[in-house]
């Protein structure tokens, strides 16, 4: 198969589809990489590199997508990018088509087989591809929130940890799954006093086992996110639908009543935003205020440590972008029911239910089932 990396072209994406040391596994089972040509060099990936692993380095990205029989990516093809797909070439990227109306359109338009990163599945029902970005975003929402919190950058002037003679900061995490858990991670090694709300029972009997007395562990009610928002000085939106828009669980009235100075991060923003008042915003542009409130909602947080984020998200998208390349997407993905999980768009159909919840109606869009879409 031949395999296409374009650079990245999201605002202050520094991330690359492949490391060299990824590109060197599919050239070793027999299949062609095209590189675009520096599209690693941001976090230290030259061209020398992947000339050294077997890729071929092309000018442009129009050329990979002209060429390619599957495009591998990190971010959700921009608008441009979509106009060049065509029916029979791959994607290979995160998505997140449930707030994005844009997108999906013309997603549907290219007639691609359209495979997100976010909703493919595991034995255990995880995300596994998902994973490691939200395990970056979780650590990386209570630096920028701890950031934020200096009095320079707009907020109270907070020290999360406080000092001794002075109490901590206060910390909530809205969602105990793998960002909140690596958020509170984080809270708790700058030494802040960190609560956790999640509606699950069991998620919350694992947290307490795994953080002890080191947080609190509370069941999510409206009452609770009314009281807790009230007195926290930093809320970490961790909460996720698979393939759905978000909930939006505090509310323009929780933002109104929350501490002046307070910090939010939205790490939901890819799915639409947790938070009433929450909009995409970059890292060239990362936080607005609402009502006293730094809001920090960067659509793409792990591309603020880029080189990080890549080899930890190649290391898990990997095995299965082998297994499309071997077998064919269609023979890869009816032998794989949790890579089948991740097609959300083939010739033309929505093969992913969330997705036509949030937006069908809007765009005229009729739910097919993935398996039946590759059968057709």
């Amino acid at each position: 198969m031949l395999i296409g990396v374009p650079k990245e072209i999201k605002n202050h994406e520094y991330r690359v589809g492949l490391t060299p040391a990824a590109v060197k596994e599919f050239t070793m089972h027999g299949h062609d990489v095209l590189i675009e040509d520096n599209a690693g060099l941001a976090i230290g990936f030259d061209n020398d590199q992947y000339i050294s692993a077997g890729a071929s380095i092309v000018d442009s990205a129009e050329e990979i997508f002209a060429r390619a029989e599957m495009i591998v990516k990190v971010k959700e093809p921009q608008p441009d990018e979509c106009k060049m797909l065509r029916e029979g070439q791959t994607l290979y990227t995160y998505l997140h088509l449930a707030p994005d109306p844009k997108q999906t359109e013309l997603l549907v338009a290219s007639g691609a087989t359209c495979i997100a990163y976010e909703t493919v599945t595991d034995s255990r029902n995880g995300l596994p591809l998902l994973a490691p970005m939200s395990e970056v975003a979780g650590r990386m929402s209570v630096q920028a929130g701890a950031h934020y919190l200096e009095k320079a950058h707009g907020g109270s002037g907070t020290l999360l940890g406080g000092v001794p003679g002075v109490a901590p900061g206060k910390v909530l995490v809205i969602g105990g799954g793998v960002v909140g858990t690596n958020a509170a991670k984080m809270a708790i090694g700058m030494g802040a006093d960190v609560t956790i709300l999640d509606r699950s029972l069991p998620r919350l009997r694992e947290l307490d086992d795994i953080f002890a007395n080191q947080i609190k562990t509370v069941y999510s009610t409206i009452d609770a996110i009314d009281y807790y928002s009230s007195k926290a000085d930093l809320v970490i939106g961790a909460v996720l639908v698979p393939g759905a828009a978000a909930p939006k669980l505090l509310t323009r009235e929780h933002i109104a009543n929350m501490k002046e100075g307070s910090v939010v991060v939205d790490v939901a923003i890819d799915q639409g935003g947790c938070f009433a008042t929450s909009k995409a915003t970059t890292h060239q542009d990362p936080v607005y205020v609402v009502d006293g409130v730094v809001h920090y909602c960067v659509a793409n947080m792990p591309g603020g440590v880029a080189r990080t984020s890549t080899m930890a998200l190649n290391n898990a998208t990997l095995p299965f972008g082998l297994a499309l390349a071997n077998k064919g997407p269609m023979q890869a993905m009816l032998d794989d029911p949790h890579l089948l999980n991740g097609l959300n768009v083939h010739k033309g159909k929505v093969t992913y239910k969330a997705v036509v919840d949030a937006l069908g109606e809007q765009l005229g869009l009729e739910y097919m089932d993935a398996k039946a879409a590759i059968q057709m």
